[in-house]
């Protein structure tokens, strides 16, 4: 159990308005540079770095280099969790003030986007639902399971599941997990079946990414795919 200065550390890292914003820009999975996620907080590159720094020696983002350049990415997905339940938490509080009003671009992350490396909003929780009732997965409160025909099913669209289940010795990735949705209050699938899902969709463009956001749109061929290998019935926008 992580102490009380150790859980303080990590909230006050996530809690400062310039870090919080830094580490929504990484929600999305990819890796940014410092001057990248300084627009996304709106400060200048040296801020940011600063800002990187302290976070990166608080286990919460870590950096590569790759020529110049060095790119910052969240440590872990359960950095990732720990963001997803914050902003849900933030979202009930929101219900006793008066309703904001919002954008398209909040409308877009509701109906798709990613979380760290798999796919939430309606999308992800559709696909969770359709997964489930056709019996290729089974999601408990805590934890999920793939089924032998999930696993048939995920190998016809190119997902090896018994090399996701190998790897888990050795990363310590759980397969199948559900993970609370904050905006439709209800689970998506996470783990390394979730994120193999959400990479398998952008390669074979059934999903795209929005510039600027990790909301996603699905595609004419995403729209078919969805329908006829997951039976979820979702508009091509």
């Amino acid at each position: 159990m992580a102490s009380n200065a150790k859980f303080a550390e990590v909230a006050s890292l996530a809690g400062d308005t310039t870090r919080a914003a830094m580490l929504h820009a990484l929600m999305d999975g990819r890796a940014l540079t410092a001057t990248e996620l300084s627009r996304a907080a709106g400060v200048t590159p040296q801020t940011a770095s600063g800002h990187l720094a302290r976070m990166a020696g608080g286990g919460l983002v870590v950096v590569a280099k790759q020529g110049r350049h060095r790119y910052h990415r969240l440590a872990s997905p359960e950095v990732a969790r720990m963001m997803e339940s914050i902003m849900q938490v933030a979202s009930d509080l929101d219900v006793l003030r008066p309703p904001p009003r919002t954008g398209p671009r909040d409308a877009a992350l509701r109906a798709g986007r990613t979380c760290y490396d798999h796919l939430a909003g309606r999308l992800g929780v559709a696909l969770a639902d359709g997964l489930s009732a056709s019996g290729h997965v089974e999601l408990g409160d805590d934890g999920g399971l793939v089924t032998k025909s999930g696993i048939n099913l995920f190998e016809k669209i190119g997902i090896d599941v018994a090399s996701l289940s190998a790897a888990r010795g050795r990363r310590a990735r759980v397969l199948c997990r559900p993970c609370l949705d904050w905006s439709e209050r209800r689970p998506h699938i996470a783990g390394a079946i979730g994120a193999a899902l959400c990479t398998r969709g952008l390669e074979d463009g059934w999903i795209r990414r929005v510039d600027g956001s990790r909301a996603v749109t699905v595609t004419r061929k995403g729209e078919r795919i969805f329908r006829d290998m997951f039976d979820v019935r979702i508009s091509a926008t």
